[in-house]
C-alpha cells in the first residue's frame, strides 16, 4: 500500500496541494497517495487524529486550520512556534510534529526571482497570520529591515513586540497605512485586499524596486500599482509551489528544484 498524504481544509476543493505533491512525486521517484481532506468547521481534530490513527504519514494544513493544527502538536518547529500556526504535520516517535513551511516558500520564490533578501529593506502590507508567519524566514535570510504597515495601527505594533526578540539581527517596524511612505527593495502585500476587492492605494511617495503579492490567480489592484510604476512583480504561485516542495522535503528528506514546476 501506497504512504498516505493529505491536506485538510475548509473548503478544500480550490487547493491545489495534490497535484504539486503528486508531480514531486513523480520527479523524484516516491510513490504516494495525496488526496483532499474536508473537515466540518468544529471537526478538525477528529478528522486529524482519524488520518493519523489509520496510518496517513503526513498532512498540510490550510485555512481555517492551520492554529489549531498548532495547539495539537507536541513537537513544534522554531518557525512553527514563532509563526504560532502550522500547515504540516507529521508523527515521529508517537509524538504528533508540525512546521510552518509558508515563510521558506516565500523566501525560495523570492529567491527562484534572484530579487535581492541580503541587507534588504522590506515593507509587509497586513499584520496578520500570514505576515507572522514570514517573518523568521525572512530575518533568516538576511533581511536588514523590515517594516509592517496596517490598517489598526496596533495590531502591527502588537506583532512587532511579539516578533522581535525571535529576529535580533533584523531591524522591526510598526507603521499605520495611511502613513505609507519610504524607500524599500521590496513591498509584499499579505492582506486579503487582492481576494476581497478591496482597494489598496499605493501612494506616490511609497518607493520600492520589486512587488510580491502573496495570493495568487486573480486580478490584483496592487500588483496593477506596481506595474503601472514599471517595477518587476510576481504573485504568490511561486510561493505556493515552493511551501509545498518544503514539506515535501520534510516527509521524503528530498527537495524537488522549484524552477522545474514553475
Amino acid at each position: 500500500m501506497r504512504k498516505q498524504f493529505a491536506v485538510i481544509g475548509h473548503p478544500i476543493e480550490h487547493s491545489r496541494s495534490p497535484e504539486l505533491h503528486q508531480a514531486f512525486a513523480q520527479k523524484t521517484g516516491i510513490e504516494l497517495d495525496y488526496h483532499k481532506r474536508l473537515a466540518a468547521l468544529d471537526g478538525f481534530e477528529t478528522s486529524m487524529q482519524r488520518f493519523f490513527a489509520e496510518g496517513g504519514i503526513g498532512m498540510n494544513v490550510t485555512v481555517p486550520f492551520k492554529e489549531q493544527a498548532f495547539a495539537q502538536c507536541q513537537v513544534l518547529s522554531p518557525r512553527a512556534q514563532i509563526a504560532q500556526a502550522v500547515n504540516t504535520l507529521w508523527m515521529q516517535d508517537g509524538q504528533l510534529h508540525g512546521d510552518n513551511t509558508d515563510g521558506q516558500g516565500l523566501v525560495d520564490a523570492m529567491t527562484a526571482l534572484e530579487w535581492p533578501l541580503q541587507n534588504s529593506k522590506i515593507l509587509i502590507i497586513g499584520a496578520g497570520g500570514a505576515t507572522r508567519g514570514v517573518i523568521y524566514p525572512l530575518a533568516q535570510a538576511g533581511v536588514k529591515e523590515i517594516v509592517i504597515a496596517n490598517r489598526t495601527l496596533a495590531r502591527a505594533e502588537q506583532l512587532v513586540a511579539d516578533l522581535h526578540s525571535a529576529v535580533p539581527d533584523t531591524q522591526l517596524t510598526a507603521m499605520a497605512l495611511d502613513d505609507l511612505c519610504g524607500q524599500f527593495d521590496i513591498v509584499i502585500n499579505a492582506t486579503s485586499a487582492s481576494l476581497t476587492g478591496d482597494a489598496l492605494v499605493l501612494p506616490e511617495n511609497l518607493h520600492f524596486k520589486y512587488a510580491y503579492e502573496m495570493a495568487y490567480g486573480k486580478a490584483s489592484r496592487f500588483l496593477q500599482q506596481a506595474q503601472a510604476r514599471h517595477v518587476p512583480t510576481a504573485e504568490g504561485y511561486g510561493m505556493l509551489v515552493a511551501q509545498a516542495i518544503e514539506a515535501f522535503f520534510i516527509w521524503h528528506g528530498i527537495k524537488p528544484k522549484l524552477k522545474d514546476f514553475l
